[in-house]
């Protein structure tokens, strides 16, 4: 177990009380973008239960923390992923009620989130051993998500296209709280483990895995996308958006590997969060709920 003193980013992470209003949010809330809309709708119908799941394996963590520091920020990091899955429902709610049929997929991967990320029911050495497997493997997850949550942040593709705004400001207030407690998990897992060798095998599984995800997933929204004028074949749309520049690059899943395992880096070494804090200041649902 970790024993160096929490010295991280001095920023206090907590979740924030927001509300969007979805009620006038259409199928193809990108006008024009059809897939592009999916890969966004990943996000809202797949990824939550990746982080239910991250935040129980924070919570399990959490006694073997004794830096109150680090245990601070951990708490803070699960109530802002129960804030983002809580978000999140509401938006997939109103997809469903337009006619978008995302039922089955939610719970296949509610039923592999739990069979693949969940405790198992262990004990001792073996409990202990799967906890720093699960934190090697979302310590990798999280550094593609911040990633991506800075490139929501600076990329004005979306806003250009028309996004709907309701969206617009769901996906990059996620993506900035993603930018905000980045270092967190890869502090709890260095602090609980911090074996090299786990870590580097768990961030070509993440990397490949995010990857499939998305590309499945979207597919599979794209086929159940009721609308018939849907256009071309989702691997040309796909494919389209991405070198427009609409979506992240596919190729972010792999160079992206060689920063996150040089030795030595920490994720504060991507950057400063000023875009993430300047927009969590300024996010319409955020400043919605404090008035």
């Amino acid at each position: 177990m970790g024993s160096a003193p929490y010295a991280d980013e001095a920023h206090a992470i907590h979740a924030r009380d927001v509300e969007f209003d979805f009620d006038s949010v259409p199928m193809h809330y990108i006008p024009g973008e059809v897939m592009a809309t999916h890969i966004i709708n990943v996000m809202h119908l797949v990824l939550p239960e990746g982080e239910r799941a991250m935040a129980q394996a924070l919570s399990e963590a959490l006694p073997l923390i004794d830096d109150e520091r680090l245990a601070e920020e951990v708490r803070g990091f699960i109530g802002q992923e129960s804030m983002h899955a809580s978000s999140h429902e509401k938006a997939r709610q109103q997809l469903e009620k337009i006619g978008l049929e995302v039922g089955p997929m939610v719970e296949l991967m509610s039923w592999m989130v739990d069979r693949l990320l969940g405790d198992h029911g262990l004990t001792g050495r073996a409990k202990h051993a799967w906890l720093c497997e699960r934190l090697a493997l979302f310590a990798g997850m999280e550094h593609y998500t911040a990633v991506i949550g800075e490139w929501l942040l600076t990329n004005d593709k979306l806003e250009e296209a028309g996004m709907h705004p309701a969206m617009l400001d769901l996906i990059r207030w996620h993506g900035a709280e993603e930018v905000e407690h980045r270092s967190v998990v890869y502090d709890a897992y260095m602090y609980v483990d911090g074996s090299y060798a786990r870590k580097a095998r768990h961030a070509l599984l993440a990397s490949t895995g995010l990857l499939a995800l998305f590309v499945a997933s979207s597919g599979y929204l794209f086929a159940r996308d009721p609308e018939p004028a849907k256009g071309r074949w989702w691997p040309l749309q796909l494919a389209s958006a991405s070198l427009r520049g609409v979506v992240p690059s596919w190729t972010t899943f792999f160079t992206e590997i060689p920063r996150y395992l040089r030795p030595g880096f920490h994720p504060s070494q991507l950057g400063p969060m000023d875009n993430a804090l300047r927009y969590l200041a300024q996010s319409p649902a955020a400043r919605g709920s404090q008035s």
